[in-house]
């Protein structure tokens, strides 16, 4: 700790290129940090799958219907503990760019089903009573400024009422939390049974089905039991795990992973780059000062602790000040919730951004560090004559 005041002192040599290497830094850690957001946001549902769940839906397409009697047979399936069905509504309030995730679903067994939607009790009674109530997930409610007993009216570009109405209106009795953290709190649902009867085609019909299965581990068996026994009929059915069903529809946007790794390879290795050439031409301006530090007794250890710790300190001061900044950008909501409805940095990818500050330091610096540390004294002094 005796040494900080020195390497604080070097680092305040030159002033404007330690200010432009730390706010390329933190600029760097601020991209690392929202594009983690970003890939969490396109891959919640696969992190909030549940194992012993699958998804049933038609064989050529999502948007393709599925018969409502299929519930019956699946749930006499061996293996199989329930299954539920929803459909895609496609919400519109107000404004076409005002679009949430809005779905028909029979309350009861929904809420059995997805147990990471927590409602007050008294709120699930009203739901299951008022046959045109809907209940909608916190984000979604403080988005719009909705309260409960509010008469919402909502637009859906697929489903018209009788009559050729496309707008619908509903009650809202009940606003949803998460019961852990990722929990998409943008969703609207409403009771099946009104929207059944009141829409003008496809009744009797659903989008998909989710099937809670008894044994986790005869999750493949019993998917292909299932789609056997709708196999070879107008309505065949494909059938995945939960997980594998979300990782496919992130994947439409592309290999997020793959992505994310490719551009923040390219950002870090030219941050190295501007980290490590700042590094050396301090260390290249103070030959003969650091000569001198050795001719008073200086070891070649600290002389290399010295130099590794103003590295150190410049990316840590950069590094994590941008990764606060993402962090507090992340905890400010999502920048576009009818898009990316879970938006935060998860704990995990902060630890990660630690270590890479860490590593980041370490690898400008080592170098230059050891540069100085092969130093010999003789060659410094000479210089300075």
């Amino acid at each position: 700790m005796k040494f900080l005041p020195l390497v604080w002192c070097n680092l305040k040599r030159k002033k404007l290129r330690t200010s432009l290497t730390i706010l390329s830094i933190l600029v760097a850690f601020l991209l690392f940090g929202f594009l983690c957001a970003l890939k969490q946001s396109l891959t919640v549902g696969v992190s909030m799958a549940g194992a012993d769940r699958l998804i049933a839906r038609h064989k050529i397409s999502l948007i393709m219907l599925l018969p409502e009697s299929y519930k019956a047979r699946m749930q006499r399936i061996p293996g199989v503990a329930a299954a539920v069905h929803q459909t895609w509504f496609g919400g519109i309030y107000q404004d076409p760019k005002n679009f949430f995730a809005s779905m028909p679903v029979e309350p009861a067994e929904f809420r059995a089903m997805f147990p990471e939607f927590v409602l007050p009790d008294e709120q699930v009674k009203a739901w299951e009573t008022k046959r045109n109530g809907g209940i909608v997930g916190r984000v979604t409610a403080e988005r719009f400024g909705w309260k409960i007993g509010d008469r919402i009216p909502i637009r859906s570009p697929i489903w018209q009422r009788a009559g050729g109405n496309d707008g619908w209106e509903f009650d809202l009795v009940g606003i949803f939390d998460g019961a852990k953290k990722g929990t998409d709190l943008s969703q609207f649902f409403f009771r099946y049974d009104y929207f059944d009867e009141a829409r003008a085609r496809g009744k009797g019909q659903v989008g998909w089905y989710t099937v809670r299965i008894e044994n986790p581990e005869n999750a493949a068996e019993i998917a292909r039991t299932i789609d056997a026994e709708f196999a070879n009929s107008p309505y065949e059915t494909k059938t995945e795990p939960e997980g594998a069903f979300a990782q496919g529809f992130a994947q439409q946007v592309g290999d997020i992973g793959k992505m994310l790794i490719a551009i923040l390879s390219a950002v870090f290795f030219t941050i190295l780059l501007v980290a490590g050439n700042t590094m050396a031409q301090a260390v290249r301006e103070r030959t003969e000062e650091l000569g001198v530090l050795k001719a008073m007794g200086f070891t070649n250890e600290l002389v290399l602790a010295l130099v590794l710790a103003e590295s150190m300190v410049i990316t840590a001061a950069g590094g994590l000040a941008g990764l606060g900044l993402a962090w507090l950008v992340a905890a400010n909501g999502s920048p576009a919730p009818s898009i990316l409805p879970v938006f935060y940095l998860p704990p995990r990818d902060v630890l990660i951004g630690v270590g890479l500050v860490g590593a980041l330091g370490l690898v400008a610096g080592l170098l230059p560090a050891v540069q100085a540390m092969r130093l010999q004294i003789a060659v410094a002094l000479r210089r300075q004559g």
